[in-house]
C-alpha cells in the first residue's frame, strides 16, 4: 500500500510515500516560502509527490494523509488562522489533491498527525492513553484514547501549549499571557537568555542555550533551570487532567530532555498527588525526523485505512 504523506511546516514541506507500517519508502523537501501564496505550494507538492511515484510505476496510490501546523478543521479541509502560512488562511488544502490525484484525503493538525503516528509506531504503541507534547518553535499536543483520535466540540483540536501557566506571564501570539508556549517553547528558552546577558551579544537559540549549559556556562544552567520548572508545571496539569499511559516528548527543544528530566519529574510528583503519577511513562518520541511524513501517513490510515 502506497501513501502519500504531506508534513507542513513554517518553514519547509516534506512529501513522501509510506507503507502500512510506517516505513518512509520515499521522500522529498522544499522550503515552506508561504510568502509565494497557496496555489504555488500546492503546485510544488505536487510536482514532489508526483516525483516519487515515478519510482513507483507499477503502483496505485491509495490515498494522501496532510498533517499541518497550525489550526485546520480536519472535515471540510479548511485552513484556520495560522502564523506561519497567513497567504493560507481560509483555503481548502484537502480538496486540491482530491482534483489532482483522484484519491482521498485526510487532514490533520500536525501535532494530532503525529501522535496518531507514535502512538501506531513509535514510543506509545501498545498504550491505550498515549499523549504526545511537542516543544518546539510552539508547544502543542494531541490525545489518542483507545486507539481514536481526541477531538473537541466540532473537531476542534485542543490547544494544550496555551494552557495559562501564569498569568503576569508575558503575553502570547494568542493574546493571552502567560501561557505555557510563551514560557518553555523553544523561542521562549532563548529570548529569557538573550535579555539576561548584561552586554546583550549576538542572540543565540535555544539549542544553543543548551549546549552552553551542558558546558556549565551559568547563565545557560539557570536559563535550563526556568525550562524546566516551566515544563514541569504543564506537564503536570496534563497528567492531572488525563493521567495517560504515555506522555511522549518531541520537538526540537525535547532533544535535551535529560536537562529537564529531573525537575519535571519532581513538579509531577509535587503537584501530581491524587492521580497515580508514577503509572505515567515520559518517554522521549521514537520516530525522529521521520515523525512528520509518518504522521501525515498515518493520518489516512487513521481515518480511511479500515
Amino acid at each position: 500500500m502506497l501513501i502519500g504523506a504531506v508534513d507542513i511546516g513554517g518553514t519547509k514541506i516534506a512529501v513522501g510515500l509510506v507503507d502500512e507500517h510506517g516505513r518512509i519508502l520515499r521522500q522529498a523537501v522544499c522550503p515552506t516560502e508561504a510568502d509565494r501564496g497557496f496555489i504555488n505550494g500546492v503546485e510544488r507538492i505536487e510536482q514532489m509527490l508526483r516525483g516519487c511515484l515515478q519510482a513507483f510505476p507499477d503502483e496505485q496510490l491509495a490515498g494522501i494523509g496532510i498533517g499541518c501546523t497550525g489550526p485546520v478543521d480536519p472535515i471540510s479541509g479548511i485552513m484556520g488562522n495560522n502564523n506561519f502560512l497567513v497567504s493560507w488562511e481560509g483555503e481548502n488544502l484537502s480538496a486540491p489533491f482530491v482534483e489532482r490525484f483522484g484519491v482521498a484525503v485526510a487532514l490533520e493538525n500536525d501535532a494530532d498527525a503525529a501522535v496518531l503516528a507514535e502512538a501506531a509506531w513509535g514510543a506509545g504503541r501498545g498504550a491505550s492513553r498515549c499523549l504526545y507534547i511537542t516543544v518546539s518553535t510552539g508547544i502543542g499536543g494531541g490525545l489518542v484514547l483507545d486507539g481514536h483520535l481526541y477531538r473537541g466540540v466540532d473537531g476542534a483540536h485542543p490547544e494544550m501549549g496555551h494552557q495559562v501557566i501564569e498569568p503576569t506571564g508575558p503575553i502570547c501570539t494568542c493574546g493571552a499571557y502567560g501561557c505555557w508556549e510563551a514560557l518553555a517553547s523553544g523561542p521562549a528558552l532563548a529570548a529569557w537568555y538573550n535579555q539576561q546577558q548584561p552586554v546583550p551579544p549576538e542572540p543565540v537559540d535555544a539549542r544553543e542555550v543548551c549546549r552552553l549549559a551542558s558546558e556549565g556556562q551559568p547563565l545557560a544552567l539557570a536559563a535550563v533551570e526556568r525550562e524546566g520548572f516551566y515544563l514541569g508545571i504543564g506537564l503536570a496539569n496534563l497528567v492531572s487532567l488525563f493521567t495517560p499511559d504515555v506522555i511522549v516528548l518531541g520537538g526540537g527543544v525535547m532533544e535535551s530532555w535529560p536537562m529537564f528530566e529531573d525537575a519535571v519529574r519532581a513538579m509531577i510528583r509535587r503537584n501530581c498527588r491524587l492521580v497515580p503519577h508514577e503509572r505515567t511513562r515520559l518517554e522521549q518520541a521514537a520516530l525522529g525526523l521521520q515523525t512528520g511524513l509518518a504522521g501525515a501517513a498515518r493520518v489516512w490510515l487513521h481515518r480511511y485505512g479500515s
